[in-house]
């Protein structure tokens, strides 16, 4: 029993003393801390910096365009018929009436050899009709016949006359409709692609080839209808290339009165000057319009960020006499050399960090570098 009681004194002893070195611990935390245990600031990054300035910056919009040739001829026949030789090949070059395909003209030429032997019949019931009214004239003058015999001659020799005239005008008709058979060139340019086969049977409908005189070419661009009222004679459109570099300068030349009701369009057109023949007839290509011009924010293109879609960049701004870096989301535009055009986010006079950047996060502390 004087066992068990000397046992309990010992556990009470024990946490007696565990309690008493906790609340030693916790004075001790208390206590004043250590000098050199204090946190120390973070050092400032040395970066690039570059106020932002406001340059000329045209205010543009690119459409998808078509260029079609000035001097650029669809060749089509005027009859129908079975093509029985082709003289040319595509990229002849051929001058005006040269000779490009014949279609079978049988068919019309004895339809011209029939009008002809008509003619030749006709001719000599003319001559027929010619003596029956000189002999009625001579016998009316001896008053042997009637008067009403002598008119009756003379009415069937102007009828032979007519139809003899009917009969020429016959023969001319279908001896120029003959001449269609024989399918010219009619204008001097390169021919293009020849579609159609020797013994192919051809309609007026039918594409036979293009005949393509390398020079100016015209820019058909639809404007949305929205725009229309900005669109003016002279305004200035560049044609672009795939990396937006302009490639060729005009302006606009004409301006459609009317709204294309399936699209809401406006067409404009725009001559193209294709010197060196870098474009070609029914390409479609980018087209620029430049409806003007005004003063905007550009910031370098290595100081832009994307993240997401989203383009960033880091601005430099004062914070208690020190400089902190601020992350700011850009809405940007076109490049202009080797900056971005900046539409909202950053306005002129702003620092911008151009170095650093992916070493900084937002409100970072930065120093300039030299």
């Amino acid at each position: 029993m004087a066992r068990t009681k000397h046992c309990r004194g010992l556990w009470r002893n024990a946490g007696a003393l565990a309690c008493c070195t906790a609340v030693a611990c916790v004075l001790a935390s208390c206590g004043p801390a250590v000098k050199g245990d204090q946190p120390q600031e973070t050092p400032a990054t040395p970066v690039k910096i570059e106020v932002v300035r406001a340059v000329p910056v045209q205010d543009t919009t690119e459409y998808v365009a078509t260029l079609k040739s000035r001097d650029a001829a669809i060749i089509m026949p005027q009859v129908e018929g079975q093509i029985t030789s082709i003289v040319v090949h595509s990229g002849d070059h051929v001058i005006p009436g040269a000779e490009l395909m014949q279609i079978d003209p049988a068919k019309q030429a004895a339809t011209v050899s029939t009008l002809e032997h008509n003619r030749a019949a006709q001719e000599a019931n003319l001559q027929w009709a010619q003596q029956q009214y000189d002999r009625a004239n001579g016998l009316y003058s001896a008053g042997v016949v009637a008067k009403q015999d002598l008119d009756q001659a003379k009415t069937t020799l102007d009828s032979a006359q007519a139809q003899l005239k009917s009969l020429d005008a016959q023969i001319q008709e279908q001896q120029v409709q003959l001449h269609y058979y024989r399918v010219t060139a009619s204008t001097d340019g390169i021919v293009g692609d020849i579609p159609v086969r020797v013994g192919d049977r051809v309609t007026t409908t039918t594409t036979l080839t293009t005949v393509d005189k390398p020079g100016s070419l015209e820019a058909y661009v639809y404007i949305p209808v929205e725009r229309s009222a900005q669109l003016k004679l002279n305004t200035p459109v560049q044609i672009v290339d795939a990396q937006g570099n302009a490639i060729a300068d005009s302006r606009v030349s004409f301006i459609s009165p009317q709204v294309d009701n399936t699209t809401q369009t406006v067409l404009i057109k725009a001559r193209i000057a294709n010197n060196e023949d870098k474009l070609r007839n029914q390409q479609f290509i980018r087209a620029r319009v430049v409806w003007g011009s005004h003063d905007g924010p550009v910031v370098p293109v290595l100081a832009v960020t994307r993240i997401g879609g989203q383009y960033f960049a880091f601005v430099a701004e004062d914070q208690n006499g020190k400089l902190v870096a601020h992350q700011k989301p850009l809405r940007i535009g076109d490049t202009v050399g080797n900056d971005y055009v900046v539409l909202e986010g950053i306005k002129p006079g702003d620092k911008v960090v151009t170095s650093g950047t992916q070493y900084l996060t937002d409100g970072a502390p930065v120093t300039p570098q030299s």
